[in-house]
C-alpha cells in the first residue's frame, strides 16, 4: 500500500495558525521552535513522507526546509512552495496582523529569488490562495512569468484555493492557457468530511492528469470533539467508533477518508510535533470499508456554512 501523505509546514514555521489548538505549549522560544521544526521534518522522513509543502508566508518554514533538504540530499524528496503571502507577525503571539497577501509580478519575483534555493528538490510552484478578487488568474504578466519558470525549471505550476467558491476558482484555473499550453497542473484544495465540494469536480481533474493536493483534511481541528460544536455530535461519535474499529486515532480516519474518496496525489498532514506525525502515518495501516465511507460522506455540509464557521476561528 502506497502512502500518499505529505507534510504541510505551516505549523512548524510560525507559532500561530488559524486552527483549534488541542494543547497549550510552553512559552515561545524561536531557537526551540526552529529545533522542533527540524525534529518534525526528520520524523516525517523517518515515517516515509517524501512530499513537503511550504511557503514564504509560513514564517521560517521555507528557510528551514531549504537547509533541511540540502542536508538530506535525497533525490526522492519532493518540495512544493508558493508565492503571494508575506509573513508579518515576526513570531509575536500578540501580533494584530499575521500575513499580507499580494499577487503582483514584483512579489512573485521577490519570493522566487529565495524559493529557487529549493531546487533541485522543488517540483511544484503555486499561487498561494488564488481568488477572483486578486485578479491573479487574469494577470498576463504573472501568468507568463509562471509559464517561463515552468519551462526553465521543469516545474509543476499550481494554485491553492480557499473559500466557499473554491470549485469555481478551480474551473477558471483549469482554462488558463499561455501560448496554447495549459498552465496549471497542480491544485491544492480544502477537502474533508465537512466540506466535500471538491468531490463534484475531482473526477474531471484527475481525468486530465491534474495533481490534487488535499489540505485542511482535519478541518482546522473541527473533526476532534469540541463542546463549541454540538451540531457535530454524531460525527464525533462515528469517528470515535471508527477509530476503535481500525485501531487508530480520529486524525487517521479523517486523512484516510480523503485518500479513499478522492484518490489525490497527496493529502497534507499539518503535524506540529513528532507525535502528530506518528499518529497521522497510521493512515497507511488500513482502508475504510465502503459502509464506513458512506457514513462519513453523510456528514458533508454546504460549503457556505463550512467557510462561514471557519472565518470565526482565531489565530492560535
Amino acid at each position: 500500500m502506497r502512502i500518499n501523505i505529505g507534510l504541510g509546514t505551516a505549523a512548524i514555521g510560525r507559532p500561530q495558525y488559524i486552527n483549534i489548538r488541542q494543547e497549550k505549549g510552553a512559552p515561545f522560544s524561536l531557537e526551540s521552535f526552529r529545533a522542533q521544526g527540524k525534529t518534525v521534518l526528520d520524523e516525517a522522513y523517518h515515517r516515509g513522507i517524501r512530499y513537503f509543502d511550504t511557503a514564504p508566508g509560513y514564517g521560517l518554514a521555507e528557510d528551514l526546509l531549504i537547509e533541511w533538504v540540502a542536508e538530506k540530499n535525497d533525490p526522492h524528496i519532493e518540495v512544493a512552495t508558493k508565492w503571494g503571502y508575506t509573513y508579518t507577525a515576526n513570531f509575536d503571539p500578540n501580533a494584530k496582523l499575521h500575513e499580507v497577501k499580494e499577487h503582483s509580478l514584483s512579489k512573485l519575483n521577490e519570493q522566487w529569488a529565495t524559493s529557487k534555493s529549493l531546487l533541485p528538490w522543488l517540483t511544484t510552484y503555486q499561487v498561494h490562495s488564488a481568488t477572483f478578487e486578486t485578479g491573479v488568474l487574469e494577470n498576463e504578466a504573472v501568468l507568463h512569468r509562471l509559464a517561463e519558470l515552468k519551462s526553465l525549471h521543469h516545474l509543476h505550476i499550481g494554485i491553492t484555493t480557499s473559500g466557499a467558491n473554491q470549485t469555481d476558482v478551480l474551473q477558471r484555473a483549469l482554462a488558463v492557457e499561455i501560448n496554447g499550453v495549459v498552465l496549471f497542473d497542480v491544485f491544492q484544495v480544502t477537502y474533508n468530511m465537512l466540506d466535500q465540494s471538491l468531490a463534484a469536480i475531482a473526477p474531471q481533474m484527475t481525468g486530465q492528469n491534474k495533481r490534487l493536493i488535499i489540505k485542511e483534511a482535519l478541518a482546522n481541528g473541527r473533526v476532534f470533539p469540541n463542546r463549541n460544536y454540538p451540531h457535530y455530535g454524531d460525527l464525533y461519535q462515528t469517528l470515535k467508533q471508527l477509530a476503535e474499529k481500525y485501531g487508530v486515532g480520529m486524525d487517521a480516519i479523517a486523512l484516510r477518508f480523503c485518500l479513499d474518496t478522492i484518490g489525490p496525489y497527496q493529502v497534507l498532514s499539518g503535524a506540529a510535533n513528532p507525535q502528530h506525525i506518528l499518529e497521522n502515518s497510521k493512515v497507511n495501516q488500513f482502508v475504510l470499508e465502503k459502509v464506513d465511507l458512506e457514513k462519513l460522506k453523510s456528514f458533508g455540509t454546504p460549503a457556505e456554512n463550512y467557510w462561514a464557521e471557519r472565518k470565526k476561528l482565531g489565530w492560535n
